[in-house]
């Protein structure tokens, strides 16, 4: 039986640890039909050991997303692997810790600057690397963490995902007239390493223990990594600058 990715050649970053959502989606894109290819940063022997428990290989890049040199060679590695792109998946997101876990007063400039970088900037950086390999159009894909409300303990990486999700829509602005959507998933907590970097992070998941009226589970990356491969493909050719949401139904529960 064919797969709603059936001959799409998929670059997919962010691949740390097999309880990620990126390795869920590089899991489920191969399971569909994908050629994946995939980037990390700054280890990636980890990446290669994860890719190991796909079901096929997949080459690993080396790509700082805040690196010119790095952004620039990409295409040309990609090309050389896959010969073109018709997806990009954004899974990177990074603060230093003084901008985290309660200390959203104090965090000085230099360490907002770090996190707004890797975590939006990104999107734009990551997305005119590869503009080249999709001639023919494509998707882009991020993941994003409901940015309408100030969570606990997530200071900083609230205004990052901000700034990601806004940065989305204008990349869906322009990149339009090349047949090149861009979109987001929001999901729930998910117990990755990114998660765990953040000091008090049980007490921002707690909230959907409580709210969620579809049953959460933080160990069960793969319902948000279907989502992100729903909008790599096919079924949604007109839909762009969207955010859809993979969080049991939290976002539109009232107090």
């Amino acid at each position: 039986m064919s797969g709603i990715l059936d001959g799409k050649r998929i670059l997919i970053t962010g691949v740390l640890m097999e309880s990620s959502i990126a390795f869920h989606t590089a899991k489920v894109a191969q399971e569909q039909g994908a050629e994946v290819i995939l980037t990390a940063f700054p280890r990636p022997t980890l990446t290669e050991r994860i890719a190991k428990k796909l079901p096929k290989p997949a080459k690993v890049i080396e790509l700082d997303v805040t690196n010119d040199e790095h952004l620039g060679r990409l295409a040309g590695l990609v090309k050389d692997e896959l010969g073109s792109l018709d997806g990009v998946v954004h899974s990177i997101g990074f603060a230093p810790q003084d901008a985290l876990g309660g200390n959203f007063l104090n965090t000085p400039f230099e360490s907002v600057a770090t996190a707004m970088h890797v975590s939006a900037f990104s999107l734009k950086s990551l997305a005119m690397a590869c503009k080249p390999l999709m001639a023919d159009g494509g998707s882009v894909v991020g993941l994003t963490f409901d940015a309408q409300f100030a969570w606990p303990q997530y200071d900083w990486m609230g205004p990052a995902k901000a700034a990601l999700e806004a940065t989305s829509r204008y990349l869906a602005r322009d990149l339009g007239k090349d047949s090149i959507r861009c979109n987001l998933i929001s999901a729930g907590p998910i117990g990755s390493m990114a998660a765990k970097s953040i000091p008090g992070f049980g007490e921002l998941a707690d909230v959907w223990n409580h709210r969620s009226p579809l049953e959460w589970n933080m160990a069960d990356p793969e319902p948000a990594g279907r989502g992100v491969v729903a909008l790599l493909s096919d079924f949604f050719p007109k839909t762009t600058g969207e955010i859809i949401h993979v969080d049991g139904g939290v976002h539109m529960m009232g107090a």
